[in-house]
């Protein structure tokens, strides 16, 4: 944690595994490179990525639990990010050898990866879905919003029963812009199919970047859909997460255009209630009811997480039932953001009757599986789009400390 928490060593070591991440190189592979691997297990790798296999995911999982956290987001971290070229050169495997080839090289591996994490988890986690890990068909499929492949559908359909069997809820992640659009249709029907559910539950959630100008509007189309079906809209809410790869005019102009559009969105989802930033898609939208909500809201920002907090809190205390939501940062950063919501917790649920009358967060830890090669392009990518949490982690090291001081020193009878 010291190297990145270092400004002096942050730099030289953002530019190493960018390196490392997109490099077709045996050589420059953690995964076939012993003397690269053990250094990267020991250090960037511990800090925010979950282990290798089932083992060292449970051993992470289970300290995460016993600090008091509601449960883990868990991801399969097998990926794949393009560039515009790259993008524009996809092409259908059809369905002749290559198609074959395809199917065994790619989506199986994928579907057989996300299966192992769905069955690593408990009733009530998370598990989020990356569709590009799935490979070429997938990333053709999805960049000419076309429906999923029948291998692929068949390997998507097996992730989501078991899923709905177990328990487990389904983050399908959001990605490149040039890719998004044809996630959310894909979202949209298996919300259709998954989330219909008198208690409002969730099985199914899209993700939605607050920093693209258009998300307001996405958003807000989607809950008509979710209105017109009668499904639940689950929403997992971030800021955003591929600034270096999204085109520039997409993305708001200033960070502060972009707290305030998750604000906004939070808040009115939360209240279920449109607002200036949260508008209605069209009339029907605003005759109808607003349709059930499940929400994750994912993000560093304590103010924000304060905001929602409060917002919940209101609702309860007027009588009005509050949306399902959980509240959800990365491991290895904001520590401190996590921290308090499990106290909050705590406290909350200490006080008589109090879970009737505040808000008892419900904290979560979003962490990656795979081997150290498969996590390169997440560590990379967190790194490089979260360089403030990556330069304040001393502090959010600092507060995990505290806490086990803390229940160090009341274990032994010493007051806290």
């Amino acid at each position: 944690m010291s190297i990145s928490s270092s400004p002096l060593l942050l730099r030289p070591s953002l530019a190493i595994m960018a390196r490392l991440a997109h490099s077709q190189s045996a050589l420059l592979s953690p995964d076939s490179n012993p003397l690269l691997r053990f250094f990267l297990k020991r250090t960037f790798y511990k800090q925010f990525c979950a282990g290798e296999n089932a083992l060292e995911v449970k051993q992470t999982v289970d300290g995460l639990r016993h600090l008091g956290f509601s449960g883990v987001i868990l991801a399969y971290a097998k990926e794949v990010v393009l560039d515009k070229k790259q993008t524009d050169a996809l092409a259908s495997c059809g369905n002749n050898e290559a198609a074959e080839a395809c199917i065994r090289n790619e989506i199986i591996p994928w579907a057989n990866g996300t299966l192992e994490t769905v069955r690593m988890t408990r009733p009530g986690d998370y598990v989020a879905l990356k569709f590009t890990g799935a490979g070429s068909q997938a990333l053709y499929d999805l960049s000419r919003q076309a429906d999923p492949s029948p291998a692929l559908k068949q390997a998507i359909d097996s992730v989501c029963d078991l899923a709905a069997e177990k328990g487990v809820k389904l983050l399908f992640d959001a990605e490149q812009a040039a890719l998004q659009p044809g996630i959310d249709a894909w979202t949209l029907k298996y919300m259709e199919r998954y989330n219909k559910t008198a208690t409002g539950e969730a099985v199914i959630y899209g993700t939605y970047q607050a920093y693209l100008k258009a998300t307001p509007a996405v958003v807000a189309s989607h809950l008509e859909a979710a209105q017109k079906g009668s499904f639940t809209l689950g929403v997992k809410l971030v800021r955003g997460a591929y600034l270096g790869s999204d085109p520039r005019h997409l993305i708001h102009d200033t960070k502060a255009d972009t707290d305030a559009a998750y604000d906004g969105i939070a808040s009115a989802l939360v209240l279920k209630s449109y607002n200036s930033v949260l508008q209605p898609s069209s009339k029907t939208s605003t005759d109808a009811p607003f349709p059930n909500i499940a929400l994750v809201l994912a993000g560093h920002n304590i103010h924000s997480v304060r905001k929602v907090q409060a917002l919940c809190t209101q609702e309860i205390r007027l009588g009005n039932k509050a949306p399902d939501v959980i509240y959800a940062q990365l491991q290895g950063m904001a520590d401190e953001v996590s921290c308090e919501l499990v106290v909050a917790a705590k406290q909350a649920l200490a006080k008589s009757g109090a879970e009737k009358s505040v808000d008892v967060p419900k904290a979560y830890k979003y962490l990656v599986w795979g081997t150290t090669g498969e996590c390169m392009k997440y560590l990379f990518r967190r790194a490089q789009e979260n360089k403030d949490a990556v330069q304040r982690t001393r502090e959010g090291r600092d507060a995990m400390a505290g806490e086990l001081w803390r229940r160090f020193k009341t274990s032994i009878g010493a007051s806290a």
